[in-house]
């Protein structure tokens, strides 16, 4: 049949060859180490604006936290289920509201690196794989970078469990801020975490293929890809001042409890974020 028939809509190879050729076509003839491509993500960024303006409607607060240059680590919780849209929007709004204009790089979860075509793609929208020698490498250049502490575990939350931060594993952040002398920008969504409502997933069959889980929304798999496609809720994004690490030396990086302290503490800004920003929240459509 013809693409674009409703079988074709409906079809998951077709979605599978559409996002193939979008990974391909116009890209640069070079790319940065990480596989960020400045002219496919223009080619893309009509499409991230309008869902920043007018699907998201992202109401920001506190980006004038971050600095206007030099390193810094932006510390989020996780949500938007398994499409990173959530680091699509920080970089979007970065790039649209701070003083700065600055440009910022998130880490994605490794599984994203398994589903055809989308790690590539993620890469060329300044996306790059979530290691500490990748986090290392970026912010000894002095990039602005986020982090989703809870991984899989935040993005794979239930939505009965929606807003409450799961366990940010080991602190690798903060051995990573402690390492590097960089700041630390607390971060709260609101929003992302009913995009794509997630009441079950199935993990066993999934783990084999490097995939943590398969979500089980009100609408995928029932309508193939199509189900992916988010709700359009509203978003806010808060701010925190920024903590800093400069009575620390590099060896305080090997101190697992204090390590551990530290990140129970970012976890706890975050999550207070979260419950302020939710109480005052009178709609999930409307803010």
């Amino acid at each position: 049949s013809e693409p674009g028939t409703a079988r074709d809509v409906l079809s998951t190879d077709f979605y599978l060859r559409q996002w193939g050729r979008a990974g391909l076509r116009s890209r640069s003839e070079e790319v940065d180490e990480f596989g960020f491509d400045p002219k496919y993500e223009a080619r893309y960024r009509p499409l991230f604006d309008f869902l920043y303006r007018h699907y998201f409607r992202i109401d920001l607060q506190g980006v004038e936290h971050i600095p206007p240059e030099g390193r810094c680590l932006v510390v989020s919780n996780h949500s938007g289920g398994p499409i990173p849209y959530d680091g699509l929007m920080l970089r979007a709004a970065v790039r649209r509201e701070h003083p700065a204009r600055r440009e910022l790089r998130w880490l994605a979860d490794d599984f994203v690196y398994y589903l055809p075509f989308a790690g590539t793609i993620m890469n060329r929208l300044g996306a790059v794989r979530a290691c500490q020698e990748n986090a290392e490498r970026l912010l000894a250049g002095e990039r602005l970078v986020a982090v989703f502490p809870e991984g899989a575990k935040g993005s794979g939350k239930l939505y009965k469990d929606r807003y409450q931060l799961q366990r940010f594993g080991r602190g690798g952040f903060i051995r990573l801020c402690l390492r590097t002398r960089t700041p630390l920008v607390p971060c709260a969504i609101v929003g992302a975490e009913e995009t794509n409502p997630l009441f079950y997933r199935v993990e066993h069959v999934t783990r084999a293929l490097g995939i943590p889980y398969l979500p089980i929304t009100p609408t995928f798999p029932a309508l193939g890809p199509l189900g992916l496609v988010p709700a359009p809720t509203k978003w806010k994004i808060r701010m925190a001042e920024p903590v800093r690490f400069d009575a620390y030396g590099p060896e305080a990086a090997d101190d697992q409890i204090l390590v551990r302290r530290l990140a129970e503490r970012v976890r706890a800004t975050i999550q207070g974020l979260l419950d302020e920003t939710l109480a005052t929240r009178k709609s999930i459509w409307f803010g």
